[in-house]
């Protein structure tokens, strides 16, 4: 699956430890800076379902 985060670098970051209690991290991109907003980025990040049995 990939999903996109977006938010300066600190919401970026919080967004990435929620995600990996949940999911497997299996490739992330750099971070891009957003056209619209010039003090917000975008990353790109893959992941895989963690299986909590």
């Amino acid at each position: 699956m990939r999903i996109r985060l977006e938010g300066n670098r600190a919401e970026i970051m919080l967004g990435m430890i929620h995600l990996r209690e949940v999911f497997t991290v299996t490739a992330m991109s750099r971070a891009f800076p957003d056209r619209a907003h010039p003090r917000k980025y975008r990353v790109y990040i893959r992941v895989i379902p963690r299986d909590n049995r």
